[in-house]
């Protein structure tokens, strides 16, 4: 549940603190007084899309934490490595600045915007005025029946895997089916492709060692004339004496003076030990000068092959393994062209069978949702008798879907929501009768339903009593009620009927200090409760008869409360 709120420099809000009681919160007050936007904020803090906009002018930057407590256990702690603290509580934190960039944290870690939102759609579900424009799409129906019928992991997501599979083998099946001038078109092509490539004669790495001897040709006599006279050095010449020599005589001089001091029976060893490894030298720089004795056309020859090879890599990929890969498709593409009847033989075969098996998939699937919209229209009738509707009759339409295969990815079938608002009328699409007011009870009864398969432990609901009013106005304060005895409820209204039902009352209030608007957040004790409610019936006039009725009505919804709580 959402404990408390902590709101700072969001619009008209410089800083407002809430602490949420379980059960029934109600916020009222003033047209423009600022009720929205603290479901604003908290719609921030669950991930939702805000604007800098939000910001109050002249912040810096806009912030909102909010701390839940006796939370789920949720697959997104694990998958995030994040987790409520000792005490089960976890607290949230997004900063919104100027720039527009967005600071969250969850429990002090950062977190993603999108990875906020995937957390706050687990823990709250906030229903606004435009959630009734969903209910009269029928493009969101058939989400709300396999919501409430638990479907969606279960039937649909197994049909889904049917007809992903069906859809697959079509994709393979028109990629092959080509008429006959534009296979003929691309059989010369591949064939001229893979013969060019094939011709080649390309090996794997030639590039590079191409590239490295070319380097070494290129600087052959530079390298040939260094290598001379390193060998000259080391193993002398017609004029002079080498290193090899030379070290040579100074140890065969060590040696001899050894003989009379043993002094230099080290530097003796020493000396032969230089003279070997000179000795060494100078056959490996000779074994380099005789590798340097290269063919002079050779260079020409590497030349030539490197630039085959880079007029290959321009149409075939840029290293020869790629060449090879690219070689090797378009052996199997032509392959499959070639044999492509044999092949579409085998696809069609396929399909036929992924065919059947989706459309196994699909009719069970229609056959539980069958099932599951007669217990919806059952469940929302109930509701809607309780919503002061008892003449309404409410529908799922089930038709089966269109279309060259009679199904796509959502199953096979067409749901539509039928409605019949009066007494003996026929039943019509829902978006094409309903008004506000009954818009906004069977929003509420089909939110109170779908709200019991899901774990979310707090609803929110924002200023959806348009249309509403007096009788029907009790039944849904009476109805949030009963539901705020299992999920945490938060309302923000207009009407005296629905804020009288309040666990807790918060009040809010438009004002101005310094040239500024503010708004200011506070929860009303009973006596303060009562004028409230007494304004929100009679408007700024509040008279002795107006404020009696207001305790009519507040010992009324606790008398209600009580037998709620039995």
């Amino acid at each position: 549940m959402l404990a408390q709120l902590h709101i700072e420099n969001i619009a008209v809000i410089q800083s407002a603190d809430l602490t949420f009681e379980e059960r029934f919160n109600v916020l009222t007050g003033e047209t423009g007084a600022g009720k929205s936007i603290v479901v604003d904020a908290i719609g921030a803090i669950l991930g939702r899309r805000t604007s800098r906009d939000l910001i109050r002018t002249g912040a810096k930057a806009a912030c909102v934490e909010a701390l839940f407590r006796e939370l789920p256990d949720l697959a997104w702690f694990r998958e995030n490595a994040i987790n409520p603290d000792e005490n089960g509580e976890l607290l949230l934190r997004r900063e919104i600045q100027a720039d527009g960039r967005n600071l969250c944290r969850a429990n002090g870690q950062l977190l993603t915007v999108a990875q906020l939102k995937a957390l706050g759609d687990h823990l709250v579900d906030i229903h606004g005025q435009h959630d009734g424009q969903q209910l009269l799409d029928p493009a969101c129906h058939l989400s709300y029946l396999d919501g409430f019928g638990g479907l969606t992991r279960g039937a649909l997501a197994e049909f889904q895997r049917s007809y992903e599979a069906v859809t697959a083998l079509r994709r393979q099946i028109d990629a092959l089916r080509m008429d006959e001038s534009e296979k003929a078109r691309r059989l010369d092509t591949l064939e001229f492709q893979i013969d060019e490539l094939e011709r080649a004669e390309l090996k794997e790495g030639e590039q590079e060692a191409l590239t490295q001897r070319r380097d070494l040709l290129r600087n052959a006599e530079k390298l040939l004339s260094a290598a001379a006279a390193a060998h000259a050095a080391l193993s002398g010449d017609e004029d002079s004496a080498g290193a090899v020599d030379l070290l040579e005589r100074a140890g065969d001089a060590l040696s001899g003076g050894s003989r009379m001091s043993e002094a230099l029976t080290p530097l003796a060893d020493q000396a032969a030990e230089l003279r070997y490894a000179a000795q060494d030298l100078a056959e490996r720089v000779r074994d380099l000068q005789d590798d340097l004795d290269i063919d002079p056309g050779e260079l020409d020859q590497v030349e030539t092959r490197l630039e085959q090879l880079y007029r290959l890599s321009k149409k075939y990929g840029p290293t020869t393994a790629d060449m090879l890969a690219y070689l090797e498709r378009c052996r199997k593409e032509l392959d499959q062209i070639q044999f492509s009847a044999d092949t579409l033989e085998k696809l069609e075969r396929e399909l036929a069978a992924a065919m059947e098996g989706a459309v196994c998939k699909g009719k069970e699937l229609s056959s539980k949702r069958q099932a599951v919209a007669r217990e919806l229209e059952t469940r929302i009738q109930g509701e809607l008798a309780a919503l002061d509707m008892p003449k309404v009759r409410f529908q799922v339409s089930m038709t089966p879907k269109e279309g060259e295969l009679g199904m796509d990815a959502t199953g096979m079938d067409e749901v539509c929501f039928l409605l019949s608002a009066n007494l003996g009328e026929d039943l019509k699409p829902l978006h094409k009768i309903a008004s506000g007011g009954e818009l906004a009870r069977i929003m509420l009864a089909l939110k109170n339903v779908l709200a019991e398969n899901d774990d979310i432990s707090t609803m929110i609901f924002d200023e959806v009593d348009t249309g509403v009013s007096g009788r029907a106005a009790q039944r849904v304060g009476e109805k949030l009620a009963q539901v705020s005895r299992h999920k945490q409820v938060l309302c923000v209204t207009h009407l005296p009927q629905l804020a009288a039902m309040a666990d807790t009352h918060f009040s809010v209030e438009k004002g101005e200090s310094k040239g500024r608007t503010f708004t200011a957040v506070t929860v009303l004790d009973p006596e303060q409760r009562r004028r409230e409610i007494a304004r929100l019936t009679s408007g700024e006039l509040i008279t002795p008869a107006a404020l009696a009725g207001a305790g009519e009505l507040l010992g009324a919804a606790e008398a209600y409360k009580k037998g709620l709580d039995k």
